[in-house]
């Protein structure tokens, strides 16, 4: 076969935008660079992030924007403040600078909450709940939505966050609640059945934390104190004067605090004190009876 005969080669196909964004976020450290990736070109695109490995090529417009995306993404800026947007059990909600983003293992302990609600609405009961250190509210919603007929409240005193919360209650029959948690619903006292509670527990001098977490998560949602046990005692004081007799809680904590935690509650008369491990087989939450 002479030179004229010969079939032209057929150029490489060029990666696709979702391939080469996922690519250069794995380059920078991503853990979940693909679908990361697809959220990114899902915000900038305007499409279903199921549909963003469909598209062969941004407009230049939509190209710089994710250029932008993907390198605050490198510099540790979290996936849920460029979307604005966090997701928890069956629910989505807003966030940004100011308020805590809810954590996966957060949903191990709510779901504890839900099966234990679920049994009092089962019985014609309608439960009293107080989330204290309510953040975005995260918690508080994934109860509303799986165990509807409750009638809540959100405690949370950060200002930045209150705008959060309020935002994500707005639809909801949940009533915000700003303060202290110390001396909140006092109104309250002896009344409520269930208090949860995913607080700050970090100590102030605590372990390396993610870029992530350390340069973005409000640093009055992280630490408490020298031990990482102040906002813990609190909120076993908080709990034991909320509920009613028999009422439970539920708060979460550190990983290397399974006894420190929960030896808090016993010191404030709580009964059949009880730590749970998270997904990952780690210590992660306390419950007990009032």
């Amino acid at each position: 076969m002479d030179q004229a005969d010969r079939p032209a080669a057929v150029p490489a196909r060029r990666p696709s935008p979702s391939r080469q964004t996922a690519d250069r976020l794995a380059q920078l450290g991503v853990v979940s660079a693909t679908a990361e990736a697809r959220l990114l070109l899902a915000l900038v695109t305007g499409r279903p992030s199921g549909q963003v490995d469909l598209v062969d090529r941004l407009a230049p417009a939509e190209q710089a924007r994710l250029d932008d995306l993907v390198a605050q993404r490198g510099a540790g800026v979290p996936l849920q403040h460029l979307t604005g947007w966090a997701h928890f059990r069956r629910i989505s909600l807003r966030v940004g600078p100011g308020v805590f983003i809810p954590r996966p293992e957060t949903e191990v302990m709510t779901g504890w909450a839900i099966e234990r609600l679920g049994r009092w609405r089962a019985q014609g009961l309608a439960p009293r709940v107080v989330e204290l250190c309510a953040g975005s509210g995260a918690i508080s919603l994934a109860l509303a939505d799986e165990v509807p007929g409750l009638r809540q409240w959100a405690v949370e005193r950060s200002p930045q966050a209150l705008v959060h919360l309020r935002r994500n209650l707005a639809a909801s029959a949940i009533e915000p609640v700003a303060g202290d948690m110390a001396s909140a619903l006092p109104e309250l006292d002896g009344t409520i059945d269930l208090v949860l509670a995913n607080p700050p527990y970090i100590p102030d001098q605590g372990r390396d934390l993610p870029v992530e977490v350390a340069g973005f998560d409000p640093p009055e949602a992280l630490y408490a104190g020298p031990d990482g046990l102040a906002a813990s005692a609190t909120v076993a004081a908080v709990a034991a004067r909320l509920l009613r007799p028999g009422g439970l809680v539920a708060s979460e904590h550190d990983d290397d605090q399974g006894q420190s935690v929960p030896a808090l509650f016993r010191r404030q008369g709580f009964q059949q004190v009880t730590d749970h491990l998270d997904w990952t087989g780690r210590a992660r939450f306390v419950t007990a009876q009032r």
